[in-house]
């Protein structure tokens, strides 16, 4: 199915002279009216018939995706890019899918059956270990752009941070302080879970370090069950000198089983919400950017809706930042 955006680039034209001609406006010349014309016979391109009844060939809807709003880390970046696009004149269309892979499939084409402009994906959970046809197939439709993922497909834009080297990082930084058995706690092997498992096993191997099976475990995300899980290691002497988790909620959880035993040790999380400032002792956690991620994406989505596609990187990458707060400090570079 051929939108205006191709129709555009076929012509080397912007979509509001593709839009203009549509809507049989005279500050279109007559030869650029006929390639328009031309192109969209060639293309059997069809206008979207709602947006036609505005007068217009756009709904400047934006179709918005993401698993679960009630998760801190979700509703953070909903209310960053609802609010950017809303600037711009942009309305939202939001979806929560959960994870199950027909109800992403399902709220994606209810998206598409609304007729929106472009869709937004929030989060690593769209993307798929071994089959993203679904997205390919929408992507040949409206402009795609992720938030906190990389896939590569056409018509399909990237905005991601490179949570792998923060925790390779952070890896480094406890074992340059001589913590050297670490704890890591993850909740889920999505595209970003996965990264941050590298990141960790790559810090371990930088510092000469052996990968442990006992101290690398999956918990679910939740304050109990990483509480349990450590109070669990702690009584059958499992040991460990620091925790790394890849939430903050998991690290305030295992943080929680060392308070109530009275134990002090590095814990840190990832995503810097409002969670990790909210804990006792505060958390030092891996910020994700998502204040400059969701900007950019609202910025790169306008730039591809103006006809701008060729200036529109298919992948933008932002390095993390280690928020350091009291649950760690660097004993050589920052003052406790």
């Amino acid at each position: 199915m051929s939108t205006i955006y191709d129709i555009a680039n076929a012509c080397g034209v912007s979509i509001a002279t593709v839009s203009r001609v549509l809507n049989g406006s005279s500050k279109v010349s007559p030869k650029t009216r006929e390639k328009v014309l031309a192109a969209m016979r060639e293309q059997n391109y069809s206008p979207n018939p709602f947006a036609r009844g505005l007068g217009l060939d756009s709904m400047k809807m934006i179709g918005i995706l993401c698993t679960d709003v009630s998760d801190a880390f979700f509703a953070k970046a909903v209310s960053l890019v609802e609010h950017g696009l809303r600037k711009r004149g942009l309305d939202v269309i939001l979806g929560c899918s959960g994870t199950e892979l027909s109800e992403k499939k399902k709220y994606l084409q209810l998206l598409l059956n609304k007729h929106v402009d472009a869709i937004i994906l929030i989060g690593s959970p769209f993307r798929e270990t071994n089959d993203n046809s679904h997205l390919e197939a929408a992507a040949r439709q409206v402009p795609i752009v992720t938030i906190n993922s990389l896939i590569d497909l056409p018509n399909v834009y990237s905005v991601d941070c490179d949570v792998s080297s923060g925790m390779k990082q952070v890896v480094e930084l406890l074992a340059a302080d001589g913590y050297t058995s670490i704890l890591y706690l993850y909740d889920q092997l999505t595209y970003s879970g996965q990264q941050k498992l590298q990141g960790h096993r790559e810090g371990l191997a930088e510092c000469g370090l052996p990968e442990q099976p006992e101290l690398i475990r999956r918990v679910e995300r939740t304050l109990g069950e990483p509480q349990g899980l450590v109070e669990k290691l702690l009584d059958d002497k499992v040991p460990f000198s620091a925790i790394v988790t890849s939430e903050d909620l998991i690290a305030i959880g295992a943080q929680k089983a060392l308070v109530a035993r009275g134990i002090r040790m590095p814990v840190i999380g990832c995503n810097n919400s409002i969670l990790a400032e909210c804990s006792t002792p505060s958390l030092t956690s891996i910020d994700n950017r998502l204040d400059i991620l969701c900007p950019t994406a609202v910025k790169l989505l306008t730039k591809i809706l103006n006809g701008e596609k060729e200036s529109a990187p298919s992948q933008t990458i932002f390095p993390p930042l280690l928020v350091f707060r009291d649950s760690f400090t660097v004993k050589n570079t920052v003052d406790k």
